[in-house]
C-alpha cells in the first residue's frame, strides 16, 4: 500500500528526533473484528465475545484485546509516518515497552501519535528507528497503549549521510 504522506529525507527524519512525527487516522474496533481477532489468536475470553455476559461486568461491554489494539499498530504506520525516500521495506524489530493502560470497547475508534525518539544508522541499506506510540481512544481522556517500538526500514540501494 502507498502511504498518502509524502516522502522524507533520512536527514529530515534525524532533525526531528525528539518530536512528534505523526499521527494516524482513526480505526474503528467494532464487535467484527474483535470476533475476527478471538478467532485468529483462539482468546474467546467473554469479555471479548460474550457481549450480554460482558454487559455485567465493570466494562460493561465488551472490550477489544490488548494485543489487537497492539497490532493495529502495523496500520497506524500507513497514514501515521511519513515513508522515508528509497526504502524498500518497514520491519517490525520488537519493543522496549508496552503498557496497556486502559480498555477499548467494542465500537470505539482509535488512533496513534508517533515521538520519534533515535534514529540509528545500522548499515549503509538499514536504519532502525525508536518511537514512542501513544494510542488513544476517541472520547476518552485516558490512553489505550503506550509503547516503545522499534522499526527496521531498510534500502535498495546504499544511503549516504548527506541523503
Amino acid at each position: 500500500m502507498t502511504s498518502p504522506l509524502p516522502c522524507i529525507s533520512i536527514n529530515e527524519l534525524e532533525a526531528l528526533v525528539g518530536t512528534r512525527v505523526g499521527q494516524s487516522d482513526w480505526i474503528l474496533i467494532d464487535q467484527v473484528r474483535i470476533n475476527d481477532f478471538a478467532d485468529v489468536t483462539e482468546d474467546h475470553q467473554y469479555i471479548h465475545v460474550d457481549p450480554d455476559k460482558a454487559r455485567e461486568t465493570d466494562f460493561g461491554g465488551t472490550i477489544a484485546h490488548g494485543f489487537l489494539t497492539l497490532s493495529l499498530l502495523s496500520r497506524m504506520v500507513e497514514t501515521g509516518l511519513r515513508p522515508i525516500k528509497g526504502m524498500t521495506a518497514n520491519v517490525n524489530y520488537g519493543f522496549d515497552k508496552i503498557r496497556m493502560l486502559s480498555p477499548v470497547p467494542a465500537g470505539a475508534r482509535v488512533r496513534g501519535g508517533f515521538t520519534l525518539n533515535n534514529v540509528t544508522r545500522r548499515s549503509n541499506t538499514q536504519i532502525l528507528c525508536a518511537y514512542h506510540v501513544d494510542v488513544e481512544v476517541e472520547s476518552q481522556s485516558r490512553l489505550a497503549l503506550a509503547a516503545d517500538w522499534l522499526i527496521l526500514t531498510t534500502f535498495q540501494q546504499e544511503v549516504s549521510h548527506n541523503e
